[in-house]
């Protein structure tokens, strides 16, 4: 194939300068075939790659089609509902409320109703009528020890970091849910200036890095946290353990994505990759978590404070159950990630085959703190894969009170799913720190747009809870929701996932599914007893 390509580029040349004798214009063809010729003579010498050295210039033809096929695919030849990670049906759903256009479909389902998982609501004769005109119920977090409760919307903004997100995108988010009257998540990257500048309703996220909040070591500040936490705009308080994409991680941030701007919001060194450490300096054991979690409650002058997990060992949130007995502090709210979430930038093993599935997640920790009896002061926000209304509905029927959204906002933002959200290339201006591609994303519209997506889902959510026949999202449980579970079986979410008796777990009264956990769980530790190991967070200095 070598020779070949030496013998046609060779004939190229010899017939460019034949006919150049009598029509000198086709010179302008070299502008064409000489940095050809350069690049397959380069190909041939190169020892990099085999393909390219045996195949001159025609082995470059595999990467451009790799390059391709992702966008060809997903334009040409994607049906509605076989897209990963967001199928098509939902971006365009989510594309149509944003917009302001007609969300109706035609000609019935293209779901396939007969496959295994399928799930519906079932409707009620006495369905009724939804009132336009009512105001959202609102979700109000805080318990006891709270003294500035908040009334959250039951559908709101997740965690998106500055940095990993560009700063018309946060400026945007931010505005809309001004607009909209809905809370939006910092993320673990702290609170920056364009987070603040609209007065949106805050969740100021505390990471593993302590952004924002952390002294030069990388520890954790209570000076700079009190400064930060005790703005208006905050309104609840998030401490991260660890995000449904990469569970036991830690959050990443590219290099090039670590600007002197967001360095210096960080409190870190610009142009570096900030790993963010597995776990957490500030506390070591549930015991210690739980007074982490009232320091911060007096440093923000009372305001929520609650803590983000996908579940991954179970006995580990049981410890943190007993630790809310024994120590009668608990949480305002428990933010639960489930093992498909979505981020930026995480390896295919964590993303893949690491956390808890959402849905089976909100179950647990439902379940496990009615069986402390802890369910009643404790509000549970679902996060991950919540598009339409019926998402939410299914999300608060399994055990949930409200619901974030992370990557149905972005599309509602503009985003195209184009996956080079780990590059610094987002084409729409949204997950990139590029200001040629974010001077692209106009915040006034996109503003317009993540409200009005964000009101139109709220709506369709209460639609469906009329048709069910409920007047509030908090009516709705696990017996409204049915699964196919065969070919031939249909079950009720509250037959598959079953109930704990409240405060059954506190008696001893619990179901053998338990025993296991509840044995090997203690509240002096996060791991269990006969799995504990000498092990150091990547804040700490090893001695």
């Amino acid at each position: 194939m070598r020779a070949l390509f030496v013998r046609v580029i060779t004939i190229t040349w010899l017939v460019i300068l034949g006919i150049s004798l009598s029509w000198p214009g086709i010179f302008w063809l070299t502008l064409i075939v000489l940095p050809l010729t350069i690049v397959g003579f380069y190909d041939m010498y190169q020892t990099k790659h085999a393909l390219w050295r045996t195949f001159p210039l025609v082995g470059r033809g595999r990467w451009v089609m790799e390059f391709l096929r992702p966008f060809v695919r997903q334009y040409f030849f994607e049906s509605e509902t076989d897209g990963v990670p967001i199928n098509r049906m939902f971006r365009s759903v989510i594309y149509q409320r944003a917009k302001g256009q007609r969300d109706t479909i035609p000609y019935g389902t293209k779901v396939d109703t007969q496959r295994v998982g399928y799930e519906w609501i079932g409707h009620s004769m006495a369905a009724i009528h939804l009132d336009e005109n009512a105001l959202e119920p609102k979700v109000r977090i805080g318990g006891a020890a709270c003294t500035l409760p908040y009334s959250a919307s039951f559908f709101n903004i997740s965690a998106m970091s500055f940095g990993s997100l560009s700063a018309n995108a946060i400026l945007a988010l931010n505005k809309g849910a001004k607009l909209g009257g809905f809370y939006h998540n910092t993320g673990e990257g702290s609170v920056s200036p364009y987070h603040l500048k609209h007065g949106g309703d805050l969740v100021w996220q505390i990471g593993t890095g302590y952004f924002g909040c952390r002294d030069e070591k990388g520890k954790f500040s209570p000076e700079r946290f009190a400064d930060t936490a005790t703005k208006d705009n905050i309104k609840m308080v998030e401490i991260k353990l660890s995000q449904g994409a990469k569970p036991g991680h830690g959050g990443i941030l590219p290099a090039d994505k670590n600007t002197i701007e967001i360095a210096q919001i960080r409190h870190v060194e610009p142009g570096t990759r900030v790993d963010s450490p597995p776990a957490h300096s500030a506390f070591k054991t549930p015991l210690e978590m739980m007074a982490f979690i009232q320091q911060l409650r007096s440093l923000s002058g009372g305001k929520p404070v609650g803590f983000k997990l996908a579940v991954g060992r179970k006995s580990e949130f049981i410890a943190l159950c007993k630790a809310m007995v024994e120590t009668d502090i608990r949480p305002d709210f428990i933010t639960v990630d489930g093992g498909e979430g979505g981020t930026g930038a995480a390896p295919l093993e964590y993303s893949n085959s690491v956390g808890m599935p959402l849905r089976e997640a909100i179950v647990f920790i439902s379940d496990v703190l009615t069986g402390f009896n802890l369910r009643k002061d404790i509000k549970i926000i679902a996060s991950g894969k919540a598009f339409t209304g019926f998402d939410i509905v299914r999300n608060l029927s399994l055990g949930a009170d409200l619901c974030n959204s992370a990557r149905g906002m972005m599309i509602a933002l503009g985003c195209v799913q184009s996956l080079v959200c780990n590059n610094n290339e987002c084409p729409t201006g949204i997950a990139t720190q590029d200001p040629i591609l974010t001077a692209g994303l106009v915040v006034n519209d996109k503003a317009t747009r993540i409200a009005r997506y964000q009101k139109e889902t709220v709506r369709a959510t209460m639609d469906l809870i009329a048709s069910a026949g409920l007047r509030d999202p908090s009516q709705i449980t696990r017996s409204h929701i049915y699964r196919r579970v065969s070919e031939t079986e249909i079950k009720r979410l509250d037959q598959i996932y079953v109930g704990l008796v409240e405060g059954s777990l506190l008696t001893g009264e619990y179901p053998e599914r338990f025993a296991h956990e509840m044995t090997e769980s203690s509240a002096k530790c996060f791991m269990p007893s006969s799995f504990v190991v000498e092990c150091y967070s990547g804040l700490e200095e090893v001695k």
